[in-house]
């Protein structure tokens, strides 16, 4: 990315979306929202100091929603151009707030609020689409609980957390593990604020609320007037505080027992090769869960980690290769077995209920996390796409090409590579933009000669 940022036969249009287009192959004219991000992108140095005071946390879709980022934000480190935008949906400003802070921080003076969209017209001789793809959302398989348990996540959530960037540091602590060590985080944050509440009134009527209680209990107290006012409100209070440091005691001995996640379960084919949603293979995902489960062991070397698929499909040059060399090395079990369901089980445990094909019987067996190989889905938005360049879709929702030209859409100057043409790893997907690239130039070339 960064090489592209700098090529200077490049130009780059961040943030921008296509809105239309019109002409023929060799002579089109672009026209291009350029959104207004709020934030100066040829001031802005990139130092993050408006996100550091930005008050208003936000849930970080780049991680899946494990972790919060704030109302001004870059999408993730590495992005280019290194610049932020304001999400207008939730900062402060734009909600008819009292803020600014970043605007007063930013040493820069990048920060625009009152910066506007902008519509550009551009003159090209091709179009090469490549819009990516969404992961198929395992909550329309209710057997796999994907939505009830905690500890049943996508591959592309695994991908994060196996990421020193990511919201667990690169350590594979469990969701469940991290909503309790939040809960109780918040728990003694709400007990010191009780607590000040409580030592307001031991100063006042000198005792501590312990004593307090036991007096008040036994019939003992001396009430005086001042404390027969309190002594509903204190008592109250002591006891509600007493209940929550209960709770939190208990958290924290659950809290010290949590360990990072040891068995892990991956269950490919989730959406795909499924004539309920797409019935063709995604291409990547085994090998995508072997990768992973590698990264797994070497992140701990006590992880264990079971594939269960109808096969593995490691179709690449030394994917066998690769494959084998994860089950001896990094304690990876193949399991040939369609998984039925996942249960609740003890400790958060999600509990995978399957037929060991081996042993022709059925087996209930818990891990620690489940991790599912989701179907590689057209992007959200793919028809209006393709409304927009004027060419047609496949009946999957991807980009239709001509089977003797398969990068070639149905309307002449316009191709397609990667996952806007069908599902695939990062190598094809590459060689393929190689490919687009180089049909653009024909088309262009072409053009020129007729001209």
């Amino acid at each position: 990315m960064l090489d592209v940022g700098r090529h200077p036969n490049i130009e780059l249009m961040a943030y921008s979306e296509l809105k239309g287009l019109e002409g023929d192959a060799g002579n089109f004219t672009a026209k291009v929202l350029k959104k207004a991000r709020y934030v100066d992108a040829d001031k802005c140095t990139g130092c993050g100091a408006c996100v550091e005071v930005c008050p208003t946390p936000v849930s970080d879709l780049y991680n899946e929603g494990h972790a919060d980022r704030k109302a001004v934000y870059s999408w993730f480190a590495q992005g280019i151009p290194s610049t932020h935008a304001i999400d207008t949906d939730h900062c402060r400003v734009f909600q008819g707030k009292r803020c600014g802070i970043c605007a007063k921080k930013c040493e820069a003076d990048a920060i625009n609020f009152d910066q506007t969209e902008e519509t550009v017209e551009l003159n090209v001789g091709a179009v090469v689409v490549a819009t990516g793809y969404d992961v198929f959302d395992p909550g329309k398989i209710p057997e796999y609980r994907y939505k009830t348990l905690d500890n049943v996540i996508t591959a592309m959530e695994f991908e994060r957390f196996l990421s020193a960037s990511g919201p667990t540091e690169g350590h594979l602590y469990r969701p469940s593990d991290r909503k309790l060590k939040a809960e109780k985080a918040d728990l003694e944050k709400t007990l010191a604020k009780s607590a000040k509440a409580l030592a307001r009134f031991e100063k006042k009527h000198g005792m501590t609320s312990k004593n307090f209680l036991v007096a008040l209990t036994t019939n003992t107290l001396e009430l005086t007037d001042d404390l027969a006012k309190d002594a509903e409100k204190w008592a109250a209070k002591a006891k509600d505080h007493k209940s929550k440091d209960d709770r939190l005691t208990a958290l924290a001995q659950k809290a010290d027992a949590v360990t990072t996640a040891k068995k892990i379960a991956f269950i490919q084919c989730v959406g795909s090769r499924d004539l309920r949603f797409y019935p063709f293979c995604s291409g990547y995902c085994c090998m995508h869960a072997i990768k992973e489960a590698i990264i797994a062991h070497e992140h701990d070397n006590d992880t264990e980690s079971s594939i269960f698929g109808m096969d593995i499909r490691a179709v690449g040059k030394g994917f066998e290769e690769y494959k084998i060399r994860g089950g001896n090395a990094s304690q990876i079990t193949y399991k040939r077995s369609r998984v039925a369901e996942i249960v609740r089980g003890e400790n958060e445990n999600p509990v995978l209920i399957y037929e060991d094909t081996a042993q022709q019987k059925i087996v209930k067996e818990p891990f620690d996390l489940v991790v599912l190989s989701t179907a590689c889905a057209p992007v959200k938005g793919t028809q209006d796409i393709a409304d927009t360049l004027g060419v047609d879709l496949d009946k999957f929702g991807f980009f239709k090409t001509d089977a003797a030209n398969p990068l070639d859409t149905t309307r002449d100057g316009i191709f397609v590579c990667g996952c806007a043409h069908s599902p695939m790893d990062i190598p094809e997907s590459v060689a393929q933009a190689s490919s687009a690239a180089a049909r653009a130039v024909q088309a262009i070339m072409k053009s020129k000669k007729a001209s």
